[in-house]
């Protein structure tokens, strides 16, 4: 059983034979709801626009009413501006996909990869690790972030994620140079 509920708002506008979701969905381990409607109240919504970043003291609220992933096509991701998801909604940090589509792409997760980083940050490793276990490539979601996800598991504040995020961008940037 989850130790936390995890919810699909599923746009459908991905080749079901790779996403990820629906994949999930097979297995038992997340609900898919295709309206806004449906979403869980007070639920996490995992959104890339948001003004907040996932943190660690978020975790009390996703173990009582859960985390929501935006199944979307990154090339529709505008869509998500149409959506009254900022109450409750959490960037995640800077990381890096390990999905085929878009290897090492900074920030283009897949829904899987979007819910393992949340449960890694929020503490919840095991589920984290179970999810990523179903795809071939998903555990090397794991190890291409790991000093990622230790970092942002280990902040106390959103503050402190934020921080410790424009750390590793000027790192990149200066090893980049």
């Amino acid at each position: 059983m989850n130790q936390v509920q995890l919810c699909v708002l599923h746009l459908h506008q991905c080749d079901p034979r790779k996403c990820t979701s629906l994949k999930l969905k097979r297995f038992g381990l997340v609900r898919l709801v295709s309206s806004y409607r449906r979403l869980p109240g007070g639920a996490i919504i995992l959104n890339p626009f948001s003004n907040h970043v996932l943190n660690p003291s978020d975790r009390a609220i996703a173990a009582r009413r859960g985390i929501v992933a935006v199944d979307c096509s990154w090339n529709e991701i505008e869509v998500l501006r149409r959506f009254r998801l900022r109450r409750f909604g959490r960037r995640l940090p800077l990381l890096f996909a390990a999905n085929p589509i878009n290897y090492a792409k900074p920030h283009k997760l897949s829904t899987v990869e979007a819910f393992a980083a949340a449960l890694y940050i929020l503490g919840f490793k095991e589920l984290a690790a179970r999810l990523l276990s179903l795809f071939k490539w998903g555990p090397h979601f794991l190890t291409l972030n790991e000093r990622l996800l230790t970092i942002y598991a280990s902040a106390e504040s959103e503050n402190e994620v934020l921080s410790a995020e424009q750390q590793i961008i000027r790192e990149l940037l200066e090893d980049a140079r």
